[in-house]
Order: C-alpha cells, then structure tokens, then sequence
C-alpha cells in the first residue's frame, strides 16, 4: 500500500492543529449552528493594547455598534516611524466565515506581524459572521469599512495610536489582504470598489494580498480527494462552511464561491494588482490555481507564490519556515506596487 505524502510539521504545530480541529468540530452542529459560548472558551483573545508589544500597538475602534462592526488598528511603536507615510494593509481574518475576530489570539499575533515587518499599519476588520449572518453580510461590513475609511473619520487627533506617529492614514497607498475566507472577502471588495470607484475621494487600492484564498464549486478536485486527511481542513468541514454562509438554497456554484465559473462577469478594469499564496498540502489548492489562472485569462496583474509543502494556514506559525518567506513576497509585493 502506498504511504499517503504528508507534510513535514514540528510536533508542537502538528499538536496545536490538532486541537484546533477537534473542539471547532464539536462546535459546529449537524444543523448549521455554531455554539457561540463553546467557541468563546476555546478561542483566547488578546485585548488591544497602546503600549508596544513586539514592537506594535494596537488600537479598537467601533464603526456600527448595532451589528457589532468594529476594527483593531495595528501602528509600529511611535519613535520608529515617527512622521513618516506608511502603507496601509486592511485585513479579514480567515475560519470558513464562521470563526475568528480581530481579538483572537492568533490574528492579532499574525496582523502583528504584519504591521511590525512589512513596517504598515494594518486595520483588521471584525465582520459579522455565519450561519448567523449569511452571504452578503461579511461583503456589506467591508464596504462599508472601506466607506468609513474613505470619509476621513480616522485620523491622528481621533486614534491616538496614531497621533504619536505624527501622519494619517495613507489612503492613497491601500491594500486588501485576507486568508481562506478573508481572501475570499478582499476578492469581492476589490470588485466593489473598482465598479464605483468615482465613488470613492481618497481611498486608492493599490493591492492585494490573497493567501490561500477559500473558492470552490460543485464538483471534487484532485486536491480535495489528495488533501482531504490534511490538518484543519476536510471535504465535509468544507462543505459545512459553505452551507452555512450561502443564502438558502444556493450551491457551491453561487457567485460568492464559484467566483471563475462561466457565466461570472468580466473582471472590471480597475480591479487591482493581486498576490495569490497556494499551500501544495491545501485542500483547496485546485480552487486557487483555478482563480490565478482566470486571473490571467482576464489579463491582470497576478502574481503567483506556491510553497509546495505548505498546509493551509501555514502562515499563522511563525515556526514555519514558509511563514517567514511569505512575509518577505508580501514585502516585495507592496514595494513593486509603490513604485509602479
């Protein structure tokens, strides 16, 4: 019998993924729920914080408490940056539109990270999540971050993890990041944008960061049936998230998952520059080489990185040593950006 490939993973990570899948699947029900008070006991958070930590402070503002739309601003320390313009990076975070928020240990770390080596400052979006809020919930959050944004209500006399740094922020100079789901989101922003964008009086998206991006469809992938006894992700979890974040009724082929299929409208011409991120051990990697092949079909500007022994959501493990080489592309992306 032929050994199954499997990726090469320090105990601790290969423990921690573990863990991970078990207590989120007995979080989910049968029946498309979520136990919430479940998940706030096995999700640790980490409050936002003024005072630098690993180089980087951190701030909570609410937009629209009424749905509990609220960002966390990540700035490096004030006298390392000090009057100078930064990229600005606005991320959603990743968990199959299910889980997660900015405050969850793992994101806040991640977007840390971020904010502390590619040396921008990073708004992490708090989005409201499914079954309870379905498709186009998360999309309909963003835009209207991105509104907020645009309308100049952030600034340094209103953030005060700003004021030290002595600028606002960088809105000509934007991008939209995001991994799996979040991927997914900052696909469906860009296209929003770039439909209206005489709409818009400041803001600019320069890029975007898609790291191992959650797209899918009807049918099985090679990738699905190889990759489906990998960490974190498997064909019924897939398969769950789905149902639970599309509107009643649709299938996998809807235009939030099956964003490449044949009846999809041509991209918009100002759909911006793109970076896709693809794990050789993601279960969804069939779906993200077909996004970066329709990409080119459609005559944009993407860029392909693929770390052949890669799981999903390998980034989020500094002791990786692929999340510290995506960390270097994501540089490069953003500088070449600049300067173009």
């Amino acid at each position: 019998m032929t050994k199954r490939p499997s990726p090469q993973l320090p105990f601790i990570t290969r423990l921690k993924l573990v863990i991970y899948s078990f207590f989120t699947s007995i979080a989910i029900r049968k029946n498309r729920t979520v136990n919430r008070h479940f998940l706030s006991l096995i999700d640790p958070t980490a409050k936002s914080n003024p005072n630098p930590k690993s180089g980087v402070c951190t701030s909570d503002l609410n937009i629209d408490p009424s749905r509990n739309l609220w960002i966390r601003i990540f700035t490096p320390k004030k006298e390392e940056k000090k009057g100078q313009k930064l990229p600005l990076i606005i991320y959603f975070h990743g968990g199959g539109f299910v889980f997660f928020t900015p405050a969850s240990r793992s994101y806040d770390s991640w977007c840390r990270r971020i904010c502390s080596e590619l040396q921008a400052i990073v708004i992490s979006v708090n989005y409201r999540l499914a079954p309870e809020h379905k498709c186009p919930a998360p999309y309909d959050d963003g835009m209207d971050v991105l509104k907020f944004l645009d309308s100049g209500q952030i600034d340094s006399e209103s953030v005060e993890i700003l004021s030290g740094l002595d600028l606002d922020l960088d809105l000509e100079n934007c991008y939209l990041a995001g991994d799996t789901a979040g991927a997914n989101i900052a696909h469906h922003m860009a296209r929003r944008w770039a439909v209206s964008i005489e709409n818009w009086e400041k803001i600019k998206i320069k890029g975007i960061m898609a790291i191992q991006p959650f797209f899918g469809g009807e049918e099985r992938t090679e990738a699905e049936i190889r990759n489906q006894y990998m960490p974190v992700l498997t064909i019924p979890r897939i398969d769950w998230y789905w149902k639970a974040f599309l509107p009643q009724g649709a299938d996998r082929n809807h235009e939030a998952a099956h964003v490449f299929g044949e009846n999809s409208p041509k991209l918009e011409e100002l759909f911006p520059p793109i970076l896709v991120v693809v794990g050789g051990f993601d279960i969804l990697k069939d779906w993200q080489l077909k996004y970066y092949d329709w990409l080119k079909r459609q005559g944009k500007n993407v860029k392909l990185v693929e770390y052949p022994e890669a799981i999903h959501a390998f980034y989020a493990f500094p002791n990786i040593e692929d999340s510290g080489k995506l960390i270097e592309v994501m540089t490069e992306f953003i500088g070449k950006q600049k300067s173009d």
